[in-house]
């Protein structure tokens, strides 16, 4: 049996290879959510490990990856299992990157792939609350051409509105564990959509640990992979140090 680096009642980590770990611990999990290394820049860690979406089929139906549209596009690929549902922006309180001829990059992506029918994938949309005009109606005829037509229908408004595809966050800058840490309020949203309240997510690539965080947080078992053990040990001790909310 593999012995967790980690382990804590709703959490677990495992120092290794995740090529070899994930098919070894055996998980059947609600989502995986993970940020991989893109391979776009020299860094030691920053390598495409080939074949790791596949091996993230056997373990779930539901996965959101970070990443560019260039590290999409490089690796479709390694994608074939996965059919892609959406995509959502991170936009950022600062831009990355030294590039004088391009738009200053201020964003990355977050893509939702499934596999299977979607009607049997989790998903609970979120919905953010709205303070304009009442919009309720009677008798509603939609007729959008690029969408196709609804007939007649009553709409009545409840006050909220589907949560924008933009979300914006700041970027970890304070007690950063990792260069690309992701923060835990936008990892929150995606893991609330996809896993549902008690289910398990899988990250095999954790770096600081901000996506089992999230995942405790929320309410959600986390299993995660990390192959270097100064990042798994930063995760370990941002885990062990935080305070779970009452129940």
């Amino acid at each position: 049996m593999t012995e967790p680096y980690y382990s804590d009642e709703t959490v677990k980590i495992y120092l290794g290879d995740m090529r070899e770990l994930l098919p070894a611990l055996g998980l059947q999990a609600d989502l995986v959510c993970t940020d991989p290394p893109y391979q776009s820049t020299s860094l030691a860690w920053d390598r495409w490990p080939d074949g790791w979406p596949a091996l993230a089929a056997t373990v779930a139906s539901s996965m959101w990856c970070f990443g560019s549209m260039r590290m999409f596009l490089d690796q479709r690929q390694d994608f074939a299992d996965w059919k892609l549902s959406q995509d959502v922006v991170w936009e950022k309180s600062n831009g990355s990157g030294f590039a004088r001829d391009r738009f200053r990059r201020v964003h990355e992506m977050a893509a939702h792939w499934y596999r299977g029918d979607w009607r049997d994938v989790h998903h609970d949309t979120p919905r953010t609350a709205y303070s304009g005009p009442d919009k309720t109606a009677r008798g509603r005829d939609s007729r959008t051409p690029h969408t196709g037509a609804i007939g007649p229908h009553t709409y009545i408004d409840t006050g909220t509105r589907l949560a924008r595809s933009v979300i914006k966050a700041g970027a970890v800058r304070y007690q950063r564990r990792h260069p690309t840490e992701k923060p835990v309020e936008l990892l929150a949203q995606l893991i609330e959509y996809a896993c549902p309240l008690g289910g398990l997510v899988v990250d095999p690539f954790v770096g600081s640990g901000s996506t089992l965080d999230a995942a405790r947080q929320s309410g959600r078992r986390a299993i995660g992979i990390e192959a270097n053990e100064a990042y798994c040990e930063a995760a370990a001790r941002r885990l062990s140090a935080l305070t779970l909310p009452a129940a």
